[in-house]
Protein backbone atom coordinates (compact mmCIF):
# COMPACT_ATOMS: atom_id res chain seq x y z
CA UNK A 1 0.00 0.00 0.00
CA UNK A 2 1.23 3.81 -1.36
CA UNK A 3 2.35 5.89 1.68
CA UNK A 4 0.89 9.08 2.04
CA UNK A 5 2.23 12.20 3.06
CA UNK A 6 0.38 15.34 4.45
CA UNK A 7 1.17 18.56 6.16
CA UNK A 8 -1.17 19.37 9.20
CA UNK A 9 -1.84 22.87 10.17
CA UNK A 10 -2.33 23.64 14.17
CA UNK A 11 -2.06 27.31 16.03
CA UNK A 12 0.63 27.06 17.86
CA UNK A 13 -0.63 28.91 20.74
CA UNK A 14 -3.31 26.13 21.20
CA UNK A 15 -1.65 23.09 20.24
CA UNK A 16 1.99 23.21 19.27
CA UNK A 17 3.79 20.50 18.68
CA UNK A 18 5.31 20.15 22.72
CA UNK A 19 1.70 19.46 23.52
CA UNK A 20 1.65 16.46 20.87
CA UNK A 21 5.28 15.21 22.06
CA UNK A 22 3.31 15.72 25.56
CA UNK A 23 0.15 13.35 24.64
CA UNK A 24 1.63 10.94 22.68
CA UNK A 25 -1.13 10.64 20.60
CA UNK A 26 -4.34 12.72 20.15
CA UNK A 27 -7.71 12.47 18.08
CA UNK A 28 -7.25 15.34 15.34
CA UNK A 29 -11.13 16.77 15.93
CA UNK A 30 -12.80 20.22 15.13
CA UNK A 31 -11.82 19.72 11.26
CA UNK A 32 -15.09 21.61 10.00
CA UNK A 33 -14.02 21.79 6.00
CA UNK A 34 -15.26 19.31 3.68
CA UNK A 35 -11.78 19.14 2.06
CA UNK A 36 -9.79 18.44 4.87
CA UNK A 37 -13.03 16.14 6.52
CA UNK A 38 -12.44 13.93 2.38
CA UNK A 39 -8.89 13.78 3.29
CA UNK A 40 -8.58 12.49 6.60
CA UNK A 41 -12.22 10.12 5.95
CA UNK A 42 -10.85 8.60 2.37
CA UNK A 43 -7.01 8.85 1.86
CA UNK A 44 -5.17 9.16 5.25
CA UNK A 45 -4.04 5.46 6.01
CA UNK A 46 -2.28 4.36 9.21
CA UNK A 47 1.41 5.29 9.41
CA UNK A 48 1.04 8.41 6.93
CA UNK A 49 3.78 10.25 7.90
CA UNK A 50 2.85 14.20 8.84
CA UNK A 51 4.77 17.86 8.42
CA UNK A 52 3.27 19.95 11.73
CA UNK A 53 2.84 22.78 11.07
CA UNK A 54 2.36 25.57 13.40
CA UNK A 55 -0.01 28.43 11.56
CA UNK A 56 -1.11 31.96 13.10
CA UNK A 57 1.73 31.45 15.72
CA UNK A 58 4.94 34.04 15.88
CA UNK A 59 6.65 32.15 13.72
CA UNK A 60 4.83 29.51 11.62
CA UNK A 61 6.54 26.80 10.16
CA UNK A 62 7.17 22.88 10.00
CA UNK A 63 8.49 22.45 13.86
CA UNK A 64 8.30 18.28 13.43
CA UNK A 65 7.19 15.07 12.48
CA UNK A 66 3.90 12.93 13.40
CA UNK A 67 2.10 10.11 11.88
CA UNK A 68 -2.06 8.77 11.50
CA UNK A 69 -1.78 6.34 14.26
CA UNK A 70 -5.73 5.50 13.41
CA UNK A 71 -8.50 4.67 10.79
CA UNK A 72 -11.00 7.42 10.47
CA UNK A 73 -14.12 7.89 12.77
CA UNK A 74 -16.59 9.51 13.61
CA UNK A 75 -16.06 12.73 15.75
CA UNK A 76 -17.33 12.92 18.65
CA UNK A 77 -17.48 16.59 19.35
CA UNK A 78 -19.88 17.06 16.36
CA UNK A 79 -22.50 15.22 19.03
CA UNK A 80 -21.76 17.04 21.90
CA UNK A 81 -24.17 19.64 22.87
CA UNK A 82 -21.57 21.99 25.31
CA UNK A 83 -18.64 21.55 21.94
CA UNK A 84 -17.52 24.13 19.65
CA UNK A 85 -17.84 21.76 17.31
CA UNK A 86 -21.61 20.37 17.96
CA UNK A 87 -22.89 19.71 14.54
CA UNK A 88 -27.19 19.61 14.93
CA UNK A 89 -27.53 18.42 11.16
CA UNK A 90 -25.17 15.10 11.94
CA UNK A 91 -26.46 11.66 12.93
CA UNK A 92 -25.02 9.15 14.19
CA UNK A 93 -25.82 7.19 11.80
CA UNK A 94 -24.16 9.19 8.83
CA UNK A 95 -22.08 11.23 10.81
CA UNK A 96 -20.73 14.41 8.99
CA UNK A 97 -17.46 15.03 10.41
CA UNK A 98 -14.82 12.33 10.36
CA UNK A 99 -11.00 12.60 12.15
CA UNK A 100 -8.33 10.64 12.67
CA UNK A 101 -5.58 10.35 15.51
CA UNK A 102 -2.21 11.79 15.32
CA UNK A 103 0.93 10.24 16.71
CA UNK A 104 4.03 11.99 18.02
CA UNK A 105 7.43 10.96 15.57
CA UNK A 106 9.51 14.22 16.17
CA UNK A 107 10.67 17.35 17.14
CA UNK A 108 12.82 19.65 14.68
CA UNK A 109 15.75 20.84 16.57
CA UNK A 110 14.52 24.40 14.66
CA UNK A 111 11.57 24.60 12.86
CA UNK A 112 11.56 25.13 9.24
CA UNK A 113 9.82 28.63 9.15
CA UNK A 114 7.48 29.69 6.08
CA UNK A 115 10.10 32.35 5.41
CA UNK A 116 12.67 29.89 4.36
CA UNK A 117 10.01 27.52 2.53
CA UNK A 118 8.80 30.03 0.35
CA UNK A 119 11.90 31.16 -0.48
CA UNK A 120 13.00 27.60 -1.79
CA UNK A 121 12.38 26.91 -5.18
CA UNK A 122 12.36 23.25 -4.61
CA UNK A 123 9.12 24.28 -2.81
CA UNK A 124 7.73 26.58 -5.13
CA UNK A 125 4.80 23.88 -6.07
CA UNK A 126 3.78 23.08 -2.85
CA UNK A 127 -0.30 23.43 -1.82
CA UNK A 128 0.31 25.46 1.12
CA UNK A 129 1.17 28.79 -1.03
CA UNK A 130 -2.46 28.39 -2.80
CA UNK A 131 -4.39 26.84 -0.23
CA UNK A 132 -3.84 28.89 2.83
CA UNK A 133 -6.64 28.34 4.65
CA UNK A 134 -6.74 24.30 4.46
CA UNK A 135 -6.03 22.92 7.83
CA UNK A 136 -4.78 19.12 6.08
CA UNK A 137 -2.95 19.34 2.85
CA UNK A 138 -1.44 16.62 0.97
CA UNK A 139 2.22 16.56 0.14
CA UNK A 140 4.63 15.06 -2.18
CA UNK A 141 7.28 12.57 -0.76
CA UNK A 142 9.77 14.60 -2.53
CA UNK A 143 8.69 17.87 -0.43
CA UNK A 144 8.40 16.16 2.74
CA UNK A 145 12.11 15.15 2.24
CA UNK A 146 13.09 18.30 1.36
CA UNK A 147 11.88 20.02 4.73
CA UNK A 148 13.21 17.57 6.63
CA UNK A 149 16.80 17.97 4.58
CA UNK A 150 16.14 21.66 5.73
CA UNK A 151 15.71 20.64 9.24
CA UNK A 152 18.90 19.25 9.62
CA UNK A 153 20.69 22.62 8.01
Amino acid sequence: MKKNFWLLKTEGEVYPIDALKKDKKTPWSGVRNYTARNYMRDEMQKDDLCLFYHSSSKENGVYGIAKVASAPYPDPAQFNKKSDYYDAGSGKENPRWILVDIAFVKKFKKPVLVGVMKNDSALNDMMLWYAHRLSIQPVSEKHFRHIEELALE
